[in-house]
């Protein structure tokens, strides 16, 4: 039994200098991690995405964490000390794979997947102790999030999913007037639902467009005098 212990025990055999280096070294690895992790994740939750705040804080963390444990339970006379790490990546990848989906007639989950993905390499450079180079990633990340995404949208080259909301009192009329604004835009319309509240007419419906081809639509409906208000929402599958 004692030779298993002091087997057990063997990787943290070292000084009480050395132990208090190394768990302070790793705690500072563990939160910055948790610091770019959430940082991103905030990015993301601002934009009511799955994966928020505290599922790529884990991440990040846990990604780090691997890393630390790579090394230690390879132990010194072990060249391998990435073997645990290495199993990041795949285990990311089926992660990852959750959060792709196929709607209607589009794939979305795609960014926040490579988020997840790229939120795991940060964690593991904090784990590896590259501050700096994980600071810089979580910045690129955000920004290629956050900016490129706003600047596609005003170049009109992005093409996203609104959900329209039609209100009036004569529904056969607001869906003739629908029907014939969506025809004008060249789309089609699909996926219609509606309600009654009270004596107010609601109809629903998606549509991926430009941000210039939604304006349009958006105008051209407001114009319709069978509807007499007209609310746009960001589509909850929208990635």
């Amino acid at each position: 039994m004692s030779v298993a212990l002091a087997h057990f025990a063997q990787p943290f055999n070292f000084s009480w200098l050395q132990q208090v280096v190394v768990v302070n070294g790793a705690i500072s690895r563990l939160l910055v991690a948790c610091l770019l992790g959430g940082l991103v994740g905030l990015e993301r939750e601002a934009n009511r995405k799955a994966a928020g705040v505290r599922t790529n804080l884990l991440i990040c963390m846990g990604a780090a964490f691997f890393t630390l444990l790579s090394a230690v339970l390879a132990g010194d006379g072990n060249p391998d000390k990435g073997r645990v790490a290495s199993n990041i990546v795949q285990g990311i990848g089926f992660l990852g794979a959750g959060l792709i989906l196929h709607n209607r007639s589009r794939v979305s989950g795609l960014t926040s997947a490579a988020s997840v993905f790229v939120v795991a390499s940060i964690g593991m450079a904090c784990g590896a102790g590259l501050f700096a180079a994980a600071a810089v990633a979580a910045v690129i990340v955000v920004l290629a999030l956050e900016v490129v995404g706003f600047l596609e949208r005003r170049a009109n080259l992005k093409i996203y999913s609104l959900v329209y909301e039609a209100r009036g009192h004569d529904k056969t009329a607001m869906l003739l007037s629908i029907l014939d604004a969506m025809d004008k835009a060249n789309e089609r319309l699909t996926d219609t639902e509606s309600d009654l509240i009270g004596d107010l007419q609601r109809i629903s419906f998606p549509l991926i467009a430009t941000k210039r081809q939604h304006e349009r639509l958006h105008k051209q409906l407001l114009s319709e005098p069978a509807i007499d208000a007209l609310k746009t929402f960001p589509d909850p599958e929208e990635d």
